[in-house]
């Protein structure tokens, strides 16, 4: 079963959801962000080229126009290597474990894997972001040594930034998983 709603972003753009269930215990969740527009692109590069031609112009000096084509396209390479990512996943297994995986507009991918055992709780926290409170999914993992606390918190969703509407699908989704674990420990 495989669904797809359109949700806002925490800065009010457009992204959409995507729900496939594999089965009952298996769930996967991808949020979509906007891709990157030609508009801004091009404003950006041209900014940068018109400010470099200034330059030439005064110094009279070809290097400055050479530096700022040059320096202009490690950063786009590398923006769209390190920095843009167009897709953000999540799958969760309730018999193996939680998989998030970033989807970078350079088509690099990047993936980190969580295993069930180490998972205390998924849970909708709050935090202050340029001056508003937003909500974000994050994992609990729980300390190994002591079962009770939590060793480290995992947020989910880092770069779409989803409103609470779309975090919260998701999050109940991921308690009906962890909860059938609860109840099958043999899963």
């Amino acid at each position: 079963m495989e669904e797809e709603v359109a949700y806002r972003a925490v800065s009010g753009d457009r992204i959409t959801l995507q729900r496939r269930q594999h089965s009952a215990s298996c769930r996967e969740f991808s949020v979509r962000c906007p891709r990157l527009q030609l508009r801004s692109l091009s404003a950006a590069t041209c900014s940068v080229w018109l400010a470099a031609y200034g330059l030439f112009l005064l110094s009279q000096n070809s290097m400055v126009l050479s530096a700022a084509i040059f320096i202009t396209l490690i950063g786009l390479i590398v923006y769209l290597h390190f920095v843009k990512i167009d897709q953000e996943s999540l799958l969760v297994i309730g018999s193996l474990g939680i998989q998030m995986t970033s989807c970078y507009a350079s088509g690099k991918e990047s993936t980190a894997f969580i295993e069930m055992s180490q998972v205390k709780d998924v849970v909708i926290n709050e935090a202050i972001y340029m001056q508003k409170v937003i909500y974000y999914l994050c994992i609990l993992l729980q300390d190994p040594r002591e079962p009770h606390r939590v060793s480290e918190v995992v947020p989910l969703f880092q770069s779409s930034k989803p409103r609470l509407d779309c975090l919260v699908e998701v999050y109940r989704s991921c308690q009906e998983i962890l909860e059938q674990r609860k109840t099958s420990p043999e899963l």
